[in-house]
């Protein structure tokens, strides 16, 4: 059975920190807010960089590149205009100078930083585009060659810092999941002490065993245990699930949940790092810094894009310098390195992964194994284990029969007071179903009969509630009268009781594990997606196939021993099924490491959650179905980036090397800037699209009065009248 915990994943952080600023706020070990950086999801050409530094870089570049094209020669002639006064001709080395060594800083050392790890990509590309640029540029004003280029230097550097300002801005954007969830949590809580007084305290300052009180519309500052009122919680922010939640007394919050309506006060038995909102950010850094498949391609692509512009840049130097234009051969070579930077290719899925894993955080999925999202798009099957997964993991009183003379809605009555004083799960399943329809007497004289039911007084009679054990010990028949009801609730594997009165029996009422009401729509969305649906349980047959009967369920393994799970997520693959396991339990665990991809349930055990790729941080089954679609859509903006950022320079690259040129046709190194950069827009356009698919759970039904409906033959389901 599951137990009631939140998710504490011990994921290492991933670290993205940066030389020049912080990036999103993450939770530190104190529960305060430090920075983390934006390394853009593995994008590794950009370590160190970020938004701000571009943009600073551009705009003081764009400053001093405007006077380098105004005074230009070459624009001077194409607009027909002169300008002429002393020191004009010192513009262009001196202010190509400090924009090589400025704007272009960011390139030549990343560059560098590639070559020297032998992992050649866009920022090598780049920074040796403006180096002979820069060189040529040089060689020019000491008329070594007459190529007027430092307005091309000038205008490359600023629109290259232009469109990696754009892409660092959207990586960002990205990956403000972590900021969003550090911004859930509160930076004061109002700390009760002993003598019943408050004080305002900073969060980081909160121990195990204090006592914070959260007023209506205040946020939870740390997880604990509700001591003193009851409230309307709002956890969407963690769970996905848009519906408040009532919590009382001995029910467990976790911080950055929301009181909505009444004041708590919460006993903290988690800070910082051990808290579910920290275990979170660390699962979503982790998950956005991990590789896949796809980002295993994109990076192969791009290393070998690298080889393939620099063979074309050094046939194209050889091509032009033979037909005797070597100034040709310059602004052809410069522009081949600038139009192929694998850039686009290297934006591709690092954007793709930043933004499906903030989505996926919002809607309370929690990422830990990029392979296992990629891989959830192919799955077969999905095996869900019952208790505490398809199924509540308690019990609920679904329907009540009476002997003749006497009436259902009495017999709960009545049984309900019998079970007042009682611990019993099944006993508060009793009474919470008898005080849904209405008020209970008192008892008294209340007995638990070891193995066999209770006894209690009511209104001065006794009566005694049990099972079979409790009739053969008092030598009491099963009435006639209700045979075929229990009969039919006995075929399901339902727990049945009956209330005795001294000889006879009054009633009897069914008890089951409660199925989860957003199960039917889980297992219904998982057939239209034309997935099957296995259910693996250790219950009995009967119980199981009345679980699966109503949820529908395609094929169930019952009474399958904890350690025989992972043999049957094996046999299902040996039919040549993928496999996804779904289940919250110790005895879940290693079904969840053989699987193709594991799913644990967030209320469930450490050990599940370890052995999981994937964890739903609320105990919803639907969100197994969210799961496959933000994979398929994940898959498939990938797959459109690359195409499109590999297959660009397909037409790119012979264009810049100038092999249209006896058509006129053109590419100044600007222009391949241009190009280059608007692949990168288009690239991040489309990623960002993927913020399209919903994958917010419908509103999850009212657990239904009777949620076995005709099945449980003709007893009274509970709640009807």
């Amino acid at each position: 059975m599951a137990t009631n915990r939140t998710v504490r994943p011990s994921a290492p952080q991933a670290n993205g920190g940066h030389a020049e600023h912080g990036g999103p706020h993450t939770v530190d070990a104190h529960g305060t807010r430090g920075h983390a950086g934006h390394e853009g999801a593995g994008h590794g050409a950009h370590s160190g960089h970020h938004a701000d530094q571009f943009r600073r870089r551009f705009w003081f570049s764009l400053l001093l590149t405007v006077p380098l094209v105004v005074t230009s020669h070459m624009v001077m002639d194409w607009f027909g205009y002169t300008l002429s006064f002393p020191g004009i001709d010192a513009i262009g080395p001196v202010f190509g100078t400090v924009l090589f060594f400025w704007g272009g800083w960011p390139f030549l050392t990343g560059g560098v930083q590639e070559a020297r790890a032998r992992q050649p990509g866009m920022m090598l590309l780049i920074s040796m585009a403006i180096t002979v640029a820069y060189v040529a540029s040089l060689a020019t004003s000491i008329h070594w060659f007459d190529l007027d280029f430092w307005w091309e230097l000038g205008a490359l550097i600023s629109i290259m810092l232009l469109g990696h300002w754009q892409e660092m801005k959207a990586l960002g954007q990205a990956q403000d999941a972590l900021s969003a969830l550090a911004a859930l949590l509160p930076d004061e809580a109002e700390r009760v002490g002993a003598d019943g007084s408050s004080e305002r305290v900073p969060v980081s300052s909160l121990q195990v065993g204090d006592t914070v009180l959260v007023r209506p519309g205040g946020r939870v500052p740390a997880d604990g245990i509700i001591v003193e009122g009851a409230a309307e919680i709002d956890e969407s922010m963690i769970t996905g699930e848009s519906r408040p939640v009532a919590r009382t007394v001995g029910d467990r919050v976790v911080a950055g949940t929301i009181a909505t309506d009444s004041s708590i006060r919460v006993r903290v038995d988690a800070v910082g790092d051990d808290t579910a909102l920290a275990g979170i950010s660390r699962l979503v850094a982790e998950a956005q810094a991990s590789g896949s498949r796809t980002q295993a391609l994109a990076d192969r692509a791009a290393a070998l894009l690298f080889y393939v512009a620099m063979a074309a840049a050094v046939i194209t130097a050889i091509v032009w310098t033979l037909i005797g234009n070597p100034d040709e051969a310059v602004v052809r070579v410069v522009t081949v390195l600038v139009i192929s930077c694998p850039h686009a290719l290297g934006l591709a899925i690092p954007l793709t992964t930043a933004i499906s894993s903030a989505m996926a955080a919002r809607n309370g999925i929690l990422i830990k194994d990029r392979v296992a999202l990629e891989a959830s798009r192919n799955i077969d099957v999905v095996a869900f284990d019952k208790t505490g997964t398809l199924t509540r993991g308690a019990h609920t009183v679904i329907a009540v029969a009476a002997t003749p003379g006497h009436s259902e809605a009495d017999v709960l009555r009545i049984a309900g007071a019998v079970e007042a004083d009682s611990e019993h799960p099944l006993a508060r399943a009793i009474v919470t179903a008898a005080r849904a329809r209405g008020d209970i007497p008192t008892a008294t004289e209340f007995r638990a009969i070891t193995g066999r039911g209770v006894e209690a007084d009511v209104g001065g009679t006794v009566y005694a509630l049990g099972g079979p054990a409790l009739l053969r010990e008092r030598d009491i028949p099963e009435p006639v009268d209700l045979a075929g009801v229990i009969a039919v609730w006995k075929g399901r594997g339902a727990t049945v009781l009956h209330l005795v009165r001294g000889r006879g029996v009054l009633g009897a009422l069914a008890l089951e594990d409660e199925i989860r009401p957003e199960a039917r729509q889980a297992v219904d969305a998982l057939h239209q997606l034309n997935r099957r649906v296995v259910m693996i349980t250790g219950d009995a047959h009967q119980v199981a196939d009345a679980v699966a009967a109503d949820l529908h369920i395609d094929e169930v393994f019952a009474e399958v021993l904890p350690e025989d799970k992972a043999r049957r997520v094996v046999e299902l693959q040996q039919r040549g099924l993928r496999v996804a396991m779904v289940g919250d339990g110790v005895n879940d665990a290693p079904a969840l490491a053989t699987a193709d991809v594991g799913i644990a349930i967030g209320a469930g055990t450490d050990v599940a959650i370890e052995s999981a790729g994937i964890i739903l941080a609320s105990s919803d089954p639907r969100g197994v179905v969210s799961i496959i679609r933000l994979s398929e859509a994940t898959y498939r903006k990938s797959l459109q980036n690359l195409v499109w950022a590999a297959g660009y320079n397909v037409v790119a690259i012979p264009l810049a090397a100038g092999a249209l040129q006896w058509a006129g046709v053109t590419l100044a190194p600007a222009v391949g800037a241009i190009l280059m950069s608007a692949s990168t827009v288009v690239v991040a356009a489309n990623a960002q699209l993927l913020r399209r698919v919903d994958l917010r759970l419908p509103e999850a039904p009212e657990p239904a009065p009777d949620p076995v409906g005709a099945n449980v033959g003709p007893g009274l389901p509970v709640g009807s009248e």
